[in-house]
C-alpha cells in the first residue's frame, strides 16, 4: 500500500491528530504481518477464563468461535514513558516550503509529524508522553502525562512551531539535552529528532549529552532527520549556485560539481562515525530521510518499546 498517496489528499499539516491517525492506521493497515500484535487500545491479550472470575471481561464472540471462555487481560493505564526532543534550529526548516503538505516537508515539518504519529500510537496505549523543544534556547517543555488534554496540548504546541517563521538561529544541542536529562527522573523512552548540524560544539560535548540521557536507564533513539538527496548526495544541477548557511548566514558561490565527490565523501564519513558513536553509548541511530514514508520511524519506535514494556 502506498501510504504517502494514500493521505496526499489532506491539503496542510495543520490538523496534526487528523494527519497522525491517517499515518498510523495506514501503517497498521498496509503490513502483512503486523508488529502491532497485540497492540490495541482496549486490551494486551486474552487469557483462559477461571472459575470463579468475574464474568466481566470474557470475549463471548471468540466463546462462539472456540467454544472456550477467554478473558481480555487489560493493559495498565501508564506502560510507558515517552518524551519527545525536538530540534527547531534555522537548518530544520530546510528546504523552504510555502505550504507544509504531506508530500512536501521539510526536516521540521517530517519531525513533527512523525512525532505526532507516534504519540497517536501512545494515546492508543494509554501511556504518557512529555515533549521538549530547542533551538537557541529552551523554548518548549512539558513532562510525561498520559491525559487526551495532554496530547492535545503536545500537538499544539508543535502546530505552533510550524507556524511561526523560521529564523536564523543556531543551537548548541548539547546545552539543552543536559538540561532535558535533569528532568527526565523516571526511566523513559527518549526520541531525539535532529538533523545534527552543530556549527561550533565539539562532538566529545555533543555525545557527552547524550551520554547524559542514557542515565537512569533510559532508551534512546536518535532520528537523524537530513534531506538525503541534498544533503548527503549533494544532488544539485551543475550551474552555479550561492549556498547559504542558513544558521550564520555565510554565504559561497560554485559549482556542486566541482565539490560533490570531496562532499560525498566528508559527509559519509560523518555519518558512519556519528553511528559508531551511537553505537558504543548503546543509542539507537535511525536515518529518517524526508522523502520516504514514515514506517521506518514506526517500526523504530516499536522495537524500542517492546524494551521498556
Amino acid at each position: 500500500m502506498d501510504l504517502n498517496r494514500e493521505i496526499h489528499s489532506l491539503s496542510g499539516i495543520s490538523n496534526l491528530d487528523l494527519l497522525a491517525r491517517q499515518v498510523v492506521e495506514g501503517y497498521i493497515s498496509g503490513m502483512h504481518k503486523s508488529p502491532f500484535h497485540g497492540f490495541s487500545a482496549e486490551f494486551a491479550e486474552h487469557k483462559i477464563y477461571n472459575a470463579g472470575e468475574s464474568t466481566k471481561h470474557i470475549d463471548w464472540k471468540l466463546y462462539a468461535k472456540t467454544d472456550k471462555l477467554y478473558t481480555r487481560r487489560y493493559e495498565e493505564e501508564t506502560n510507558l514513558r515517552c518524551h519527545f526532543i525536538i530540534d527547531n534550529s534555522a537548518s530544520m526548516h530546510y528546504p523552504r516550503v510555502e505550504k507544509f503538505r504531506i508530500d512536501s516537508l521539510n526536516k521540521i515539518g517530517f519531525s513533527v509529524l512523525a512525532a505526532a504519529s507516534i504519540m497517536q500510537i501512545l494515546k492508543r496505549q494509554r501511556d504518557a508522553m512529555g515533549l521538549s523543544i530547542y533551538s537557541d534556547e529552551f523554548e518548549f517543555y512539558a513532562p510525561e502525562k498520559g491525559s487526551e488534554r495532554h496530547y492535545f496540548m503536545l500537538l499544539n504546541a508543535m502546530e505552533q512551531m510550524l507556524t511561526k517563521p523560521a529564523k536564523r538561529k543556531a543551537t548548541d544541542t548539547y546545552t539543552y539535552l543536559h538540561q532535558i536529562a535533569e528532568k527526565l527522573k523516571r526511566r523513559s523512552l527518549v526520541l531525539l529528532f535532529t538533523d545534527m548540524f552543530q556549527a561550533d560544539a565539539e562532538e566529545n560535548e555533543l555525545f557527552e549529552a547524550l551520554r547524559h540521557l542514557k542515565y537512569n536507564r533510559h532508551e534512546v533513539v536518535l532520528f537523524h532527520v537530513l534531506d538525503s538527496k541534498k544533503e548527503l548526495s549533494f544532488d544539485f544541477d551543475n550551474s552555479p549556485r550561492r549556498f547559504t548557511d542558513v544558521e550564520t548566514g555565510a554565504e559561497v558561490d560554485l559549482y556542486s560539481e566541482n565539490i560533490q565527490e570531496s562532499y560525498r565523501k566528508a559527509v559519509g564519513q560523518y555519518v558512519n562515525e556519528l553511528k559508531l558513536e551511537c553505537a558504543k553509548y548503546k543509542i539507537s541511530y535511525v536515518q529518517a530521510d524526508i522523502n520516504k514514508n514514515f514506517d521506518k520511524i514506526l517500526i523504530a519506535y516499536m522495537l524500542e518499546r517492546q524494551k521498556l514494556v
